[in-house]
């Protein structure tokens, strides 16, 4: 996960903000969290890793429930002092969550090796798991207790990606994440409602997209979309454009953000060993080119020393001006910074949170969440200037979004249904009314829900 807190001065990187974002409370009570995210499912609630082996949920009113959704403590190996990098690290909810109550976990087990499990949800209470569902679909050595990765997300293409660091130590000592035939140090890809691939293996269970970019090469294995990672703490995809953001921790020396777009067919080698940021290492690795170079690093020092990745903002609440921007921070120095894509991938140092940020989060509005690890505490980022004229507590930047509105003259009427049934079928964006980019019953349902709800 992270590196021990650093005594790093503030100075400015980039350009800064005009704007002046901060954050506010969100939760507090929160032992060790690690990750934020919500099920996709319209009940508006957050689901909160604590890193020992608990998942908490605060509801859509705000409220911490007392009872956690899940707890596997018994079963998480670590993640219970100082800057232990190893827990319950990963969550992701199936893309027909609401239907099917599928989830996944990445977690360190005995041992200290990396497991991915299937979970469901309890038949009789949404707000309960049933801890005894586990089913391990994916097992990885570690060789070492850091640099695990942990994160774990659907990507728009209905398939489950997973980060996994480069096994730890220092310097790669296996150059293992340039090596197609070792697991460490890649992102791979998987599909979870396939058949399984692995049937006599109790600890592989999952099937094999076909248009992976090593599938059937010999000597790389079949999982792997892109390597050449060290430690990937935290990526994201874009829920509008479905590009990916991966941010990865560096030795020593350099930080660094890379970038797939969507269109990319896989098969990417970030670099490491071999480089770090945009530098070389020094370090012999067997290749000198080819590598997929960061759109963004920086250096150690004032700046801090282990990234921390974030999201493409897609909400409302910050304002038009933050919208597509790609937020990530520093566990080190607690700064937040942007990256603009539409822009050359400019930076721009935001605000400085004052905490070890030790993730972000995304609520089911879009909105962004940073947690404090040592404080137990979860903030919310938000803008003090964006207007609200009404004063009714939410900007004007969300008011005046009328999604269902598709034809914009301010009335919702049959003219509406028939704009969204026109895009549905041409599969154009405007239609896709839940953001997972793919078009069917859901956005329909979505549609009609607001459509029925009115505007403001």
């Amino acid at each position: 996960m992270k590196r021990a807190m650093c005594g790093c001065l503030l100075a400015a990187v980039g350009t800064t903000a005009s704007a002046q974002l901060t954050t506010e409370l969100f939760v507090q009570g929160i032992d060790r969290p690690v990750f934020m995210t919500h099920a996709g499912d319209g009940s508006g609630r957050t689901f909160i890793i604590e890193q020992e082996g608990a998942i908490r949920i605060v509801d859509s009113a705000g409220n911490l429930l007392p009872t956690p959704f899940m707890d596997i403590d018994g079963t998480v190996f670590g993640g219970d002092s100082g800057g232990n990098e190893q827990g319950l690290l990963g969550l992701a909810f199936h893309p027909d969550y609401a239907n099917n109550g599928r989830f996944f976990v990445n977690y360190t087990g005995s041992g200290g090796d990396t497991r991915v499990a299937e979970y469901q949800v309890s038949a009789g209470d949404p707000n309960i798991a049933d801890d005894t569902s586990g089913d391990v679909i994916m097992f990885i050595d570690q060789p070492f207790s850091n640099h695990n990765g942990g994160w774990l997300g659907f990507g728009p293409d209905g398939y489950l990606y997973i980060g996994m660091g480069d096994g730890g130590s220092a310097n790669d000592p296996g150059n293992r994440a340039a090596n197609l035939a070792n697991p460490l140090g890649k992102l791979h890809r998987i599909d979870v409602d396939g058949a399984d691939a692995f049937p006599g293996d109790p600890n592989q269970d999952y099937a094999i997209p076909a248009d992976n970019p090593f599938l059937g090469d010999a000597g790389a294995i079949d999982t792997i979309w892109a390597y050449g990672l060290r430690n990937p703490w935290r990526t994201s995809f874009d829920s509008e454009t479905g590009d990916l953001w991966i941010a990865d921790v560096g030795q020593n020396v350099r930080e660094e953000v890379n970038f797939q777009p969507a269109s990319s067919t896989g098969g990417e080698h970030y670099g490491w060993r071999c480089r770090e940021g945009f530098r070389s290492t020094g370090l012999s690795c067997g290749s000198t080119s080819g590598f997929t170079e960061p759109v963004h690093d920086y250096s150690h020092g004032a700046n801090g020393c282990s990234i921390t990745g974030g999201y493409a903002y897609r909400g409302c609440e910050l304002g038009d001006d933050f919208a597509g921007l790609y937020f990530f921070s520093d566990y080190c120095s607690g700064r937040i910074w942007t990256l603009d894509p539409n822009d050359g991938f400019a930076d721009t140092l935001q605000f400085l949170s004052g905490f070890n940020v030790s993730s972000f989060g995304q609520t089911e509005s879009g909105e962004l969440l940073v947690a404090d690890l040592f404080a137990g505490r979860v903030y919310k980022i938000v803008n003090p200037d964006n207007p609200d004229s009404d004063g009714d507590g939410t900007p004007d930047s969300c008011d005046s979004a009328c999604l269902p509105d598709l034809n914009g003259d301010g009335a919702l009427d049959f003219f509406d249904v028939s704009a969204f049934l026109n895009a549905f079928n041409a599969m154009d964006p405007v239609a896709d009314f839940t953001g997972d980019g793919m078009f069917d019953f859901f956005d329909v349902s979505a549609f009609l829900n607001a459509f029925n709800s009115g505007c403001p």
